[in-house]
């Protein structure tokens, strides 16, 4: 690996028991799971909060976040699976063309965010010392560091992928597992990882794979520009929750936290390639970029609404 041009191809497989395959990409997810814990954990004590409730927040959290970005990556990106692979929707397999355990793939941030909002007010309801304002506050602090670790699983599972550039420029990655450049067994065999099986040890010696190597063209590593505008954004976020009178208004760290983030991901749109949705029906933007739009709408509302109401639970 060096600068001004480098191939990306790890082995996205961290390690295997039997059938189950544990990858970077879901190591990350836990990662970011358990960072959000830990720092929750500071913001409950500080506010003299029970930790016993906030375990039961970990557990609506989890499950409303993974089942949410599962669901919305299906219905944003891939809804054909609702129909040609209807168990690889919920389920960490694939049964079509065969039967494969994926892990937990395909997860979309904005579907993620949705199912958090509905986990968050039903929390609140059940717990009335904890308004849903003052949790939005507080969860949305712990949210960007977590947003960034799962971009960094992006970066190793090489999806997400940036748009062609030239090689002259300094972060310029050759993603040669890059779905839309050559299929993953074929990109292991160039960079002489691991193999599959032995079938493909055959035909790692062909001339072929050396020439379709250099026509695998460089492009921007989207995915790690995002996860250090998030990174940016928590050090913000957390400096205004501990430093600054703006934590005490009710809704403000979440008006921040919704500008910031789809803000971010708005910008980083531009140097992605497509990730295809109803971009090509609407025009101008793409379908991340018209999804966000909203997202930064209501955050700008919060932030600057008239209220005397004081985030205090």
């Amino acid at each position: 690996m060096y600068f001004l041009g480098f191939n990306w191809n790890p082995d996205d497989i961290l390690f295997k028991i039997g059938f189950i395959q544990i990858k970077y990409y879901n190591l990350l997810w836990i990662l970011a799971f358990v960072a959000g814990w830990y720092i929750m954990k500071q913001i409950f004590k500080k506010e003299n909060k029970s930790l016993e409730k906030l375990d039961s927040l970990f557990v609506y959290a989890v499950v409303s976040i993974m089942l949410g970005a599962r669901l919305g990556h299906v219905l944003f990106y891939q809804s054909e699976l609702l129909t040609t692979d209807p168990l690889s929707v919920l389920l960490p397999i694939r049964t079509v063309p065969e039967f494969e355990f994926t892990g937990f793939t395909g997860l979309a941030s904005h579907g993620a965010t949705i199912a958090a909002f509905i986990a968050l007010f039903l929390f609140s309801r059940k717990y009335k010392d904890m308004s849903f304002l003052w949790l939005l506050d507080r969860v949305a602090v712990v949210s960007t560091i977590g947003c960034a670790f799962i971009r960094i699983g992006n970066f190793f599972n090489s999806e997400i992928n940036g748009n062609i550039v030239d090689k002259s420029f300094a972060l310029a990655t050759r993603f040669i597992r890059d779905s839309d450049d050559m299929p993953s067994y074929r990109a292991m065999q160039i960079t002489k990882e691991k193999t599959a099986s032995a079938a493909y040890k055959a035909i790692e010696n062909k001339p072929e794979f050396s020439q379709v190597l250099e026509s695998i063209p460089y492009r921007h590593p989207a995915q790690l520009y995002e996860a250090f505008l998030y990174v940016l954004l928590f050090g913000i976020m957390w400096f205004t929750y501990l430093k600054t009178n703006k934590s005490q208004k009710s809704g403000f760290l979440f008006g921040l936290f919704m500008v910031g983030l789809w803000t971010a991901r708005f910008v980083v749109e531009y140097f992605k390639k497509s990730q295809g949705g109803f971009e090509e029906t609407w025009g101008t933007f793409s379908t991340g970029q018209w999804l966000s739009i909203p997202m930064i709408l209501i955050g700008l509302y919060f932030m600057f609404r008239p209220t005397n109401e004081v985030s205090t639970k």
